[in-house]
């Protein structure tokens, strides 16, 4: 006979559900969020788990590695395909969620989300504090901005990172209650700054010594953060058995909805990674707006954007980049130009 456990994970306590090739429950139960725990509580069952699926989530990574060092054949699920089944249940826990993840593990209802190698998890968490700091660093400047607007200061226009807080203390130099007010977010702003600069500085350190960033900031458009992003995205470019293939993975390729007599493509799919998404965006605007240097990427981009718009034509210069970053960090090669333009 043949087992299938779910386990569905919270901070405290996992709920365990294991059932049979027959989908008949053959136990239930909760024990602490512990790969010991878990495992434990499986092993004194005294029956061959073939698979143990949970959803990937905040501790699914850690318990995904501890689980499978334990000799458990854990694997990771997508929670968005088993949503469509959770939906219909009247009643929804934790210990309905375990036996819908143990029925999906049976039937095979499922797909598998790869669990990223530990040197990429620490670069993508490296990469997420930098974005945090960063970003609370603007709140702060617009909620200056828009402190100062109430009582008429107008701090607008471009104004550099450098000459933000001199401008400020200027404006507010003859009202002292507003000095008084401004002052510490513009010292909580300058602590961002500092400790911004920081990650920052050892992101930049650790690209430099990264060969396949290196070879992949060859591409035009292509600079530190793009590289570092797309490596720790993508992790492993065995994954992918055609370049083609990442444009998809990360939600760059048209909806499609075919049903009867209807058939219609839609916008992009926006699937996987929304930040790598965002910055290969950026970095394709760059390429089509900004880059001085003429290549056969900027010319397939400049012919598309006459033809269906510069939107339409950034997502596809997007999308190409992702494929030929692929292709480039598989083959080993770098991106090399020439009289009439660039080639991989």
């Amino acid at each position: 006979m043949t087992y299938y456990a779910g386990l569905d994970v919270s901070l405290n306590e996992t709920a365990i559900c294991v059932v049979d090739e027959t989908g008949s429950i053959l136990k239930e139960g909760a024990v602490p969020s512990e790969p010991q725990d878990i495992v434990t509580w499986l092993d004194n069952l005294h029956v061959d788990i073939a698979r143990a699926g949970l959803e990937i989530g905040g501790l699914a990574r850690w318990l995904y590695a501890e689980l499978r060092a334990l000799g458990l054949q854990a694997i990771c699920i997508d929670p968005r395909k088993l949503r469509g089944v959770t939906k219909t249940m009247p009643i929804k826990s934790d210990r309905n969620d375990a036996r819908a993840i143990a029925q999906a593990i049976r039937v095979g209802w499922y797909s598998v989300v790869h669990i990223k190698s530990s040197k990429s998890q620490q670069m993508r968490m490296l990469l997420t504090n930098r974005r945090t700091l960063l970003s609370k660093q603007i709140d702060i400047e617009n909620e200056i901005r828009g402190t100062l607007r109430v009582f008429g200061v107008k701090l607008s226009g471009r104004i550099s990172q450098a000459t933000f807080e001199r401008c400020a203390l200027d404006l507010v130099a003859e009202c002292p209650f507003l000095e008084a007010m401004v002052r510490p977010m513009l010292i909580a702003r300058t602590a961002l700054r500092q400790q911004f600069a920081v990650l920052h500085n050892m992101l930049m350190k650790l690209v430099r010594h990264d060969e396949r960033c290196r070879r992949l900031m060859t591409i035009p458009g292509v600079g530190p953060l793009t590289a570092i992003m797309f490596t720790t995205t993508i992790d492993d470019p065995d994954r992918f058995q055609k370049s083609r293939d990442v444009g998809a993975h990360l939600g760059l390729t048209p909806r499609k909805y075919a049903s009867g007599e209807v058939d219609r493509n839609g916008a992009i799919s926006k699937c996987g990674d929304v930040a790598m998404r965002s910055v290969l965006y950026q970095a394709s605007l760059s390429v089509l707006t900004r880059s001085e240097r003429w290549s056969k990427l900027r010319a397939w981009g400049v012919s598309v954007a006459k033809r269906r718009g510069l939107r339409r034509a950034v997502v596809a210069v997007a999308r190409k980049l992702a494929v030929l970053m692929h292709r480039i960090w598989s083959d080993g090669t770098e991106y090399t130009w020439n009289k009439e333009g660039a080639t991989a």
